[in-house]
């Protein structure tokens, strides 16, 4: 063997290693941009029900329901969200008059987390408030739904981040009351 070919040889082995290295550069690049890439989960109400309605009487016009829902938190990361105990709240005109409780708990990676939510809404508080009774005598009440969910989403078990899934939503509901 003579010393060009040794130098050739060496030459060969340094545009492989130098394309191997630019080959691994680019695959890391895509893998950090888009799986490594961390999103706020998506947080949504699903079918409403309205059980437990029950009204007041002329001189005083109130309401009271229940809504049962199917509450979603939907997961986009690789990896897992686990987020804290939170709250649903429902508004009527900027006014809280319902509540739930949410436990903490977790939404496996890609995966949405469905499980159902109870809201007990009384407008006892709110009984004097003309948009109400007008509200009531049109046969139409919108409510506001707020929650925010706050957590961390872990990627490969080394890569933790702080995040949290919002949601606001209209709650339209129709009412025909007899009073």
């Amino acid at each position: 063997m003579s010393k060009g070919e040794g130098k050739r040889n060496n030459k060969k082995c340094l545009a492989y290693v130098a394309a191997f290295v630019v080959f691994q550069t680019a695959i890391i690049t895509v893998f950090a941009l888009t799986v490594m890439k961390i999103k706020s989960p998506k947080v949504r109400f699903g079918s409403v029900s309205v059980d437990n309605f029950s009204t007041g009487n002329t001189n005083s016009p109130s309401l009271s329901m229940r809504l049962v829902t199917q509450f979603a938190v939907k997961n986009t990361n690789f990896g897992h969200f686990k987020y804290d105990n939170s709250t649903v709240t429902i508004l009527y005109g900027g006014s809280p008059v319902g509540e739930a409780f949410i436990p903490r708990g977790r939404a496996k990676a890609r995966q949405t987390r469905r499980f159902n939510v109870t809201v007990d809404i009384s407008f006892a508080q709110l009984s004097g408030n003309p948009h109400l009774t007008n509200d009531i005598n049109s046969g139409f009440l919108t409510l506001t739904s707020q929650a925010r969910l706050s957590g961390k989403v872990q990627l490969m078990k080394v890569i933790k981040k702080n995040k949290s899934g919002n949601m606001r939503g209209i709650i339209d509901i129709a009412c025909r009351l007899h009073i």
